[in-house]
């Protein structure tokens, strides 16, 4: 026989005589590779889940024109657009939806409205509930506050007023709201970006007052304009309820004139937004100002820290725990074996290969623990994720096989202490206790 063939041969004989120890090394190797396998699932598979779910509640990102350029008036044209879009996309997916908003007047009230894409729109904000259905020709889409105001029902009648006197004040302020002033984000999504729009057309519409010889000009009590149909109501719960929403084609006839829009909201799936945004503020000739929207960023990014910071602290935890329980099944195991490994070092075996042996021994320990633990960790994460986050999860592989490694190699250096005390062993004093 080889010295190959021996070398397993006594491998496989004492794992199968000391059985209780093994099991019970196995069995430490097998708590620590399931829990830190379904905790490692869980806040690789569940962050990324609520990202991509946090994104259909509206954008992460929005583009507004800088106020004291010439797209602060004019809004921002279709190149740029494009231009802006292929900033984003390039750092990972992204979805987006423009808008153009103008301050207009129902029976006489101002309101504000806005040319969009509805299949931009749709596709950005998944949480709008709309009863009814989404803007086309001639049909516009109002928010909820805006039809409980007027009393309208979807296939109803609206007609909406344009006066050029109530946008002059406001020409490209619109754009820049939805942010706080100080750090550049915007408070929120779509809603905080319509909420500003339409804060804009109410101080638009005081000074829209306009007074000839000390009196109020009867022209805001005009209640002529263009008739729409009524195509659907929108109810979000927030600013976008007090809105009006047309195609754009729609409001480029109302008002007579056609520029670029005021916003463009995105929903990126860049991993580092905070750089992408700056990438794009730093491009001066673009005129335009990128800014988070921390409603749904900070949202995202706390949960997803609380994840991680728990998997970190268990992982500790149950890392120790490993340890200790591999390191005290191995010490015991070199204790009954005390007596073999003085003889066999008075037969000739040097302390390497008895330590070879050991450590060979701890890493099969440690790779049936492993591969029983990585498919244990893998139920229970399917389980947690049904029950607690109600989402489904799928094996990852390449975490499994980093999961069998690691067991391993944790065995194998919870044994090092008590194979360097058995390489040690004095087989002279071992044979004379005999």
């Amino acid at each position: 026989m080889t010295n190959t063939g021996m070398f397993f041969r006594m491998l496989l004989s004492a794992v199968f005589r000391k059985r209780s120890r093994a099991v019970m090394a196995v069995v430490a190797s097998l708590v620590g590779a399931a829990t830190l396998s379904c905790l490692a699932m869980i806040c690789i598979a569940v962050p990324q889940q609520m990202n991509q779910e946090m994104r259909a509640y509206g954008a992460n990102l929005i583009v507004t024109p800088l106020a004291d350029s010439e797209n602060g008036k004019s809004g921002i044209d279709d190149a740029m657009v494009e231009h802006t879009t292929e900033m984003v996309s390039a750092k990972g997916s992204e979805k987006h939806a423009t808008y153009r908003y103008e301050n207009v007047r129902v029976n006489a009230a101002p309101y504000v409205m806005a040319g969009v894409n509805p299949a931009q729109v749709r596709n950005l904000n998944h949480h709008w509930v709309v009863d009814g259905s989404w803007p086309s020709a001639g049909k516009v889409l109002v928010g909820r506050d805006v039809a409980d105001a007027m009393g309208l029902k979807v296939g109803g009648s609206i007609t909406i007023g344009y006066r050029a006197s109530d946008n002059a004040a406001s020409s490209g302020q619109v754009s820049q709201s939805g942010t706080d002033g100080t750090d550049g984000t915007a408070q929120s999504g779509t809603g905080g970006t319509t909420q500003s729009g339409d804060e804009s057309a109410q101080s638009s519409s005081t000074g829209a007052q306009q007074t000839q010889n000390g009196h109020v000009s009867s022209d805001i009590m005009d209640t002529s304009g263009t008739e729409f149909r009524v195509a659907g109501i929108v109810d979000t719960g927030g600013s976008e309820d007090s809105i009006i929403y047309a195609l754009a084609g729609d409001v480029d006839k109302l008002t007579g004139s056609t520029r670029g829009v005021d916003v463009i909201e995105y929903s990126s799936g860049a991993s580092d937004l905070t750089a992408l945004v700056n990438s794009i503020n730093d491009m001066t000739s673009m005129h335009v100002k990128a800014q988070q929207v921390t409603k749904i960023t900070a949202s995202d990014t706390r949960v997803i820290t609380m994840l991680q910071t728990l998997f970190w602290i268990v992982s500790l935890v149950v890392l120790v725990f490993t340890l200790v329980g591999v390191g005290t099944t191995i010490s015991s195991i070199v204790s009954q074996r005390r007596n073999e490994i003085g003889l066999r070092k008075a037969l000739g075996a040097s302390s390497h290969a008895i330590g070879v042996e050991f450590y060979v021994e701890s890493a099969v320990y440690g790779l049936l623990g492993g591969l029983l633990g990585t498919a244990t960790g893998y139920g229970m994460a399917r389980w947690l994720c049904a029950t607690v986050f109600e989402r489904s999860i799928g094996f990852n592989w390449w975490l499994a096989v980093v999961s069998v490694v690691f067991s391993a190699l944790v065995a194998v250096v919870a044994s090092i202490p008590p194979v360097h005390r058995a390489t040690r062993i004095d087989p002279a004093v071992v044979l004379r206790e005999e």
